[in-house]
């Protein structure tokens, strides 16, 4: 059977029904509550959502359980993702907190065990971080380099978490290699920065793909929603039931922009990508800069893992950089910008820029920081779809009102 590029299944995918129902738009579905017209088949809809599933002849019953909205993004996202189906929750670390949880359970039904145990490779994003070490969630938690994951599975793991492009630093990790040496034990990878344009996954072997769909996937800076696709119906089930017992649901608005925002993902994508491309270069090239971050730059892509065919076709948007100067020179530098904004987040059409120790991986202690790679004086820069001399004469001039005369550096990237 055919399948239709990306970009078109970007506009068409989670459709199905609209012919059916005579839209063109998505349609919204506010209802918290549905009219219930035979008991018996609300009985037997609400079995079939309690254990995981999709609510029988359509009856949604309450939209903690189902909403129509929120399940055309689902569908629509899984298509791009090539899953078996996806689920959304009400921010990206509701959707990380039902992974680890669904985990205990599949892990559970497929062996008759109980298990605890993680291993995740540094660097993850902050909260990601600050989660697993939180002891929150009561988990065994080993650090392992993307080389040693093989050598930290134990018998009581229940997932391998990876994050590729990872936060801040743009690390690479193979995915195929990390699901070679995890043998039976499940995969997530974290693809927030990414994004479905630039890498799927699944089609590397993973079992989940996690994304922060605040980012790109919203792509403008006025939603907050996490989203995980998965290829195995045990885990598809295994997910809708945490987030029905926690109630980690995605408001139907929230979902309609999402899905809106997925038929312009590719155009974003890729053009805030030839940009940052064109940034980095120019970063790695200025003697205001010590150290650049970012895929496209051969040094800091080892492993040959991004081009066509590969486990990314593109480079992506975000990049790092230092100022020469150390830390107290990066938060002056932050303070003469003029276009690019300082602020958290990243994937929005206009360019943020942060600082990583400071903000975003405040909460991981100096030593998990190190581990991963966070330096005092790294900048995360979010490029979005300004024009690119624009943002280069408002990085150049930030860089050099804050020059310090007497430094002279040699720019250097990913050492």
């Amino acid at each position: 059977m055919y399948r239709a590029q990306f970009e078109t299944e970007a506009v068409h995918s989670g459709r199905s029904d609209f012919r059916r129902l005579g839209v063109h738009a998505p349609p919204l579905d506010l209802s918290t509550t549905y009219p219930l017209e035979d008991l018996d088949e609300a009985i037997a809809s609400i079995d079939e959502l309690v254990a995981g599933g999709t609510p029988l002849g359509g009856q949604a019953v309450y939209s903690r359980l189902h909403n129509p909205t929120v399940a055309r993004f689902e569908e629509a996202l899984a298509k791009l993702e090539s899953g078996e189906d996806s689920l959304a929750f009400a921010s990206g670390m509701a959707a990380l907190t039902a992974c680890l949880l669904a985990a205990r359970g599949v892990f559970e039904t497929r062996t008759g065990r109980r298990g605890r145990h993680v291993v995740a490779v540094r660097p993850l994003y902050g909260g990601s971080d600050h989660l697993l070490t939180s002891g929150l969630l009561d988990l065994d938690v080993t650090w392992a380099r993307p080389g040693d994951v093989g050598r930290a599975v134990r018998d009581d793991t229940i997932l391998v978490l990876v994050e590729t492009p990872a936060n801040p630093t743009l690390q690479l990790v193979d995915v195929v290699d990390v699901v070679r040496q995890a043998g039976e034990v499940p995969v997530l990878v974290d693809s927030t920065f990414a994004t479905p344009v630039l890498q799927r996954p699944l089609t590397l072997g993973a079992a989940l793909s996690l994304h922060s769909a605040t980012k790109f996937l919203g792509g403008h800076g006025d939603v907050l929603a996490g989203v995980v696709a998965a290829r195995d119906e045990v885990w598809i089930r295994a997910l809708r039931q945490v987030r029905l017992i926690t109630g980690a649901v995605l408001h139907p608005l929230a979902a309609y922009l999402l899905h809106r925002g997925l038929s312009t993902l590719p155009v974003r994508v890729r053009a805030a990508q030839q940009t940052a491309a064109e940034l980095a270069r120019r970063l790695a090239e200025n003697d205001n800069v010590s150290r650049v971050w970012y895929p496209g730059l051969p040094a800091c892509d080892p492993l040959a893992l991004v081009g066509e065919g590969l486990q990314m076709s593109g480079p992506g948007s975000i990049l790092a950089f230092e100022v020469t100067g150390g830390a107290p020179r990066a938060a002056r530098f932050l303070r003469h910008l003029r276009w690019i904004t300082p602020a958290v987040s990243l994937g929005s059409t206009d360019t943020l820029i942060q600082h990583p120790a400071g903000l975003t991986h405040r909460v991981v202690d100096e030593e998990g920081q190190a581990e991963g790679g966070i330096t005092p004086a790294m900048l995360r820069l979010s490029v979005g779809l300004e024009e690119v001399n624009d943002l280069w004469l408002d990085l150049a001039q930030a860089l050099d009102l804050t020059r310090d005369r007497r430094l002279v550096a040699h720019s250097a990237v990913c050492v």
